[in-house]
């Protein structure tokens, strides 16, 4: 009997999340094992050719991570959909757009005016930037049309189940495989880690008030953190309360407040305003100065709010007037 075939596959994102499959250790070997690894050009040499010639259907279950956000990336997840019976969106930036969906605060002329013109760095007395084409003796170049908004692997292709984090964890990880294989899969659309807020499983837990509220919110260089006292107790901005538990809390373990990477739990439509609602609800005044004030300390909102959710969130991306960088399309 032929062993499941599994594909990985990256689109746009760190890599970190091709680490988090290496950090199984000893189990990847259980893995390798129990399927037959097919597609994984990030660790091994496969080409678009050997995934084209599979039968539709093939690929027992593709592991797709990053946004997406080229022509490119579209048309390698469409053809990995077509031949997969399962799609997982892997990590934060497949699930909900992670850190490259704050490139929707841009469109594409403004971000390539920052990184070919304006970068302190940059000599480019001609003004090149990369073209999508160009003729060169050997005939013609192409590189993938970059798109003007970034989009989550939903938005662009069916998807099966989604595993979060910023890697996945890697419990999860193998949580979810070992699923998989044994066929005790939830209802497609899962999530597949613990319905329930990080503060669950939070070893600060214990030392969360049961009525907070701040009258100035801290970064973490501002002061000396208390390793045992709950972090939004001590007027840190940690997103634990809003965000779903299955990391391990390992930011809040590791004396950091929660940034969100592992997403919302299933009541929560959008993350960014459920976080920003549940943090003003915390400033501790009537007082409409007093309260802008305290807010005043939070000195990015959306890079805070939103820094794993953008594309996913009922904002979906920010619109500049055209002075700024030109219409949106």
């Amino acid at each position: 009997m032929s062993k499941p075939k599994v594909a990985f596959y990256w689109c746009a994102s760190c890599g970190g999340c091709e680490e988090a499959v290496v950090d199984l250790g000893p189990d990847i070997l259980k893995v390798v094992e129990a399927v037959d690894i097919v597609f994984w050009p990030v660790a091994l040499d496969f080409k678009r050719s050997d995934v084209e010639s599979m039968l539709d259907g093939e690929l027992t279950v593709s592991f797709i991570n990053g946004a997406v956000r080229s022509s490119e990336q579209h048309e390698m997840v469409e053809l990995l959909r077509r031949k997969s019976g399962l799609v997982v969106a892997f990590g934060s930036c497949a699930h909900t757009g992670g850190i490259p969906g704050l490139a929707n605060l841009f469109d594409r002329k403004a971000m390539f005016d920052e990184a070919y013109f304006n970068v302190p760095s940059v000599v480019n007395d001609e003004k090149t930037v990369p073209q999508e084409e160009y003729e060169a003796p050997e005939g013609t170049l192409t590189l993938p049309n970059l798109w003007n908004t970034v989009k989550t692997l939903d938005q662009v292709i069916p998807v099966d189940y989604y595993l979060p984090g910023c890697p996945p964890p890697v419990n999860l990880i193998a949580e979810a495989v070992s699923k998989i294989l044994k066929g005790e899969l939830p209802p497609r659309g899962a999530v597949l880690a613990p319905d329930i807020a990080l503060c669950d499983e939070c070893p600060r837990k214990e030392t969360k008030p049961e009525k907070m509220s701040q009258k100035q919110f801290k970064r973490p260089h501002e002061i000396m953190i208390d390793p045992e006292q709950c972090l939004l107790a001590q007027g840190l901005l940690c997103l634990g309360p809003i965000t779903r538990k299955g990391c391990g809390a390992a930011c809040t373990t590791a004396n950091m407040p929660c940034t969100g990477c592992m997403g919302p739990i299933s009541n929560v439509i959008d993350y960014g305003m459920k976080a920003l609602s549940a943090v003003a609800s915390l400033a501790d005044s009537n007082d409409e100065e007093e309260i802008e004030k305290i807010l005043s300390k939070i000195v990015d909102p959306v890079g805070t709010f939103y820094r794993y959710s953008l594309p996913a969130s009922l904002l979906h991306r920010y619109y500049q007037p055209a002075a700024q960088g030109g219409k949106q399309s």
